[in-house]
């Protein structure tokens, strides 16, 4: 597992820890409505801010967390992708399970690089660590990640839909659809 230092790459993108100076770039995207629109708000600053020492502390504990995502040729930051352990008040229904998420800039949008930096988590996930399963979730009118999820390899699972544990039944973005992907057909995708 990797410790603080870790260093992920693709052909285009360096997969890192988190620095201070991604503090203040992470809270733009944050703060952007349109980046935030299907998540419950826009994050303050401080929200934002609590949201990577919470993620440097889940790499510390799990070894492995969102993590930023830097363009390799400019150093440009675009945001976080990367694995995660749940810890919502309540349970989902489908744990124990590692996530796979992301959430990058708007000018990062439409070029792959969610694709291709999840990509490298699922490789890190079932290679490196030896996961079983990765999942992901989000909203159903979230179609531009459910696209991601499709492009690496995910399957969305229709009977996997469910309310999210950290919001009200009744909230406008409640209900989510659950996508898995196995080891297994992971190997079998990667030959």
């Amino acid at each position: 597992m990797p410790d603080a230092s870790f260093l992920l790459k693709t052909d285009r993108l360096l997969l890192r820890p988190w620095k201070d100076e991604d503090l203040e770039p992470f809270a733009e995207l944050c703060a952007d409505p349109e980046v935030m629109r299907f998540f419950p708000e826009v994050l303050t600053r401080e929200k934002s801010d609590l949201l990577v020492s919470r993620c440097r502390e889940k790499t510390v504990k799990d070894g492995f967390s969102m993590a930023p995502v830097e363009v390799k040729a400019t150093g440009e930051f675009l945001g976080f992708v990367g694995l995660n352990v749940p810890a919502y008040a309540a349970p989902l229904p489908f744990d124990p399970c590692v996530e796979i998420g992301w959430r990058l800039k708007r000018s990062a949008w439409g070029k792959g690089y969610a694709s291709e930096a999840a990509r490298e988590w699922l490789r890190f996930g079932f290679e490196t660590i030896g996961l079983d399963e990765i999942v992901a979730f989000t909203i159903p009118d979230n179609l531009p990640s459910q696209k991601v999820m499709a492009r690496i390899g995910m399957t969305r699972d229709l009977e996997g839909d469910f309310l999210h544990p950290s919001l009200p039944a009744d909230h406008p973005i409640a209900k989510h659809v659950l996508y898995r992907l196995t080891k297994m057909d992971w190997m079998s995708s990667a030959k």
